[in-house]
């Protein structure tokens, strides 16, 4: 019987040992709204990167959905219970005048946390037109 037991519990153990010395990634929030933008603008904002697990998080990677939008990360390896400024630009004006309206940008964010290794921050924004002179 305390054979059974042990086969069952020792591979519970050796994963629950293993769970806890990963990174963990989490975000402050996962959706920024900059509301309206005059077209021409550039908008930054700052996001923080949290890593809540039990290792360094090493962020490899950090994509955007498009050249408006820029993002950078300090640092690029968070430590356990620490934190990184992620820093992000939107230039309003850089499709032209003529772009207006509702938009969706994205910033993902590629690391070694097993459990999300991408993560994703929609950016949203209301661009208005370009006020004449």
């Amino acid at each position: 019987m305390k054979t059974k037991i042990l086969f069952w519990l020792l591979p519970a153990i050796l994963f629950a040992g293993c769970a806890a010395g990963r990174p963990e990634i989490a975000l402050e929030t996962e959706k920024l709204v900059l509301g309206e933008v005059v077209n021409g603008e550039v908008v930054a904002r700052d996001v923080t990167v949290y890593n809540r697990g039990a290792s360094p998080l090493s962020v490899e990677a950090l994509v955007t959905t498009c050249g408006c939008t820029s993002a950078t990360l300090e640092p690029m390896t968070i430590p356990p219970g620490g934190s990184g400024v992620l820093h992000i630009e939107f230039d309003s004006g850089a499709h032209g005048p003529d772009l207006i309206g509702e938009l969706l940008r994205q910033v993902i964010i590629v690391s070694d946390d097993p459990e999300r290794p991408e993560v994703v921050l929609n950016i949203e924004a209301n661009v208005l037109p370009r006020i004449p002179r």
